[in-house]
């Protein structure tokens, strides 16, 4: 008897040296995976890593580590969490969108060992000079957010007059834009001072969009606006490829004049005006379509193809996507409608002199179950009126 219970002692030990062995090993392979060099700690390097680890906790096996019944109770909770959360994001779902946020943020932190240093080798936030329109939009709309939430794009427009009539460069008429440069001389005027935490989190947040998220127009989306698409407006890669073969120097002329691209269209509807966002892009036609592909795919509606070239749907927060693909379009893209009309009343609406009698009038004609017919041209904010907006 005591032969016996001393060799399950024996077998016991052993399975538990082994069984720490294994994992031991595996966290040196893990480390081993990150060969350090230049390039280690660039935005590229560590999506490449963020979509490594993401797809390796997702299917690892768990009855092949040995865990305990209540620990392996817990991990497939974790797990199907984790899958759950993935899929949800793409929908627009700011709670799954924050918990993947929160997971890839840990693992920059533990895994891949971000530090102060090595933080701006991705983004280079010590030197003003070397940043993008776009670097410098993600620090101002990040550390908008942290005061004012879903309303921080409102502030930042609100604060710097942005979405005032402008004339620019090559436009005879104005029009509703945001430039570079006044995304430029707003970092300027701000003088931010951002900690590790914040720096790491901008990070996070370039990395989610361009992984799970919707691009450059991710942290855009969730604002509270009236709605935003992309691919509306400028000229379509297939036109790009037509003259490239058959007039190269029309081509050079384009690409000298900066004519915007298909994939550069970027706009916002904010309190009725469709302001467009010149300092944004998707960069290509292939991250224009993915954000297509992704925003109407809510509920399973069905598939966009060729042939049914255009969906429409919800996005989970309520708010109305049309897409389109060619070819029944040039181009990908999308429209956005969030109709966030909570907040607006008459008095906001109608400023012209006399407008307590039309209030009253309004108010009488409601009341009476009159109908009210709103008309005039395109785009004379007939919406607007309709939706209570200025």
């Amino acid at each position: 008897m005591l032969n016996i219970l001393l060799t399950i002692i024996v077998f016991l030990f052993a399975a538990f040296f082994i069984i720490q062995f294994i994992k031991k090993r595996n966290a040196e392979q893990a480390d081993s995976d990150i060969e350090v060099d230049d390039k280690t700690y660039t935005l590229e390097k560590m999506t490449e890593f963020v979509k490594k680890r993401l797809d390796e906790i997702t299917k690892i096996n768990l009855y092949d580590i040995g865990l305990s019944e209540e620990e392996l109770k817990r991990r497939k909770q974790k797990k199907y969490e984790l899958k759950k959360a993935l899929k949800g994001c793409t929908y627009g779902d700011v709670n799954d969108k924050k918990y993947i946020k929160e997971l890839i943020y840990d693992l920059l932190y533990r895994e891949y060992q971000v530090d102060e240093t090595k933080i701006s080798q991705a983004i280079p936030f010590d030197i003003p000079s070397l940043l993008t329109a776009q670097d410098k939009f993600d620090i101002i709309l990040y550390m908008y957010k942290n005061e004012f939430e879903y309303e921080a794009l409102s502030e930042i427009i609100k604060k710097y007059k942005l979405d005032e009539l402008k004339y620019i460069s090559g436009e005879t008429k104005p029009c509703y834009v945001i430039t570079s440069e006044e995304i430029d001389s707003i970092y300027e005027k701000e003088n931010f001072v951002l900690n590790f935490s914040d720096k790491l989190k901008i990070v996070v947040q370039r990395i989610y969009q361009h992984y799970k998220g919707y691009s450059t127009i991710d942290e855009i989306r969730d604002m509270n606006i009236d709605g935003i698409s992309g691919g509306v407006s400028g000229l379509p890669e297939s036109f790009l490829s037509q003259v490239a073969q058959t007039d190269g120097d029309y081509l050079g002329q384009i690409v000298e004049h900066k004519v915007p691209r298909a994939c550069d269209s970027i706009w916002i509807m904010f309190r009725g005006k469709s302001i467009r966002l010149a300092f944004l892009s998707f960069g290509t036609e292939a991250e224009l379509k993915r954000v297509c592909l992704n925003s109407y795919k809510y509920n399973n509606p069905g598939q966009l193809s060729d042939t049914n070239g255009y969906k429409i749907n919800e996005m989970k927060d309520g708010s109305r996507v049309v897409v389109v693909r060619p070819s029944m379009s040039e181009t990908w893209a999308f429209f956005v409608r969030k109709f966030d009309v909570k907040r607006a009343t008459l008095e906001q609406i109608i400023r012209f002199p006399g407008k307590d009698e039309a209030i009253e009038l309004l108010k009488y004609l409601v009341k009476g179950a009159r109908i009210i017919s709103l008309t005039g041209e395109q785009g004379c904010r007939k919406n607007n009126y309709a939706y209570g907006y200025d």
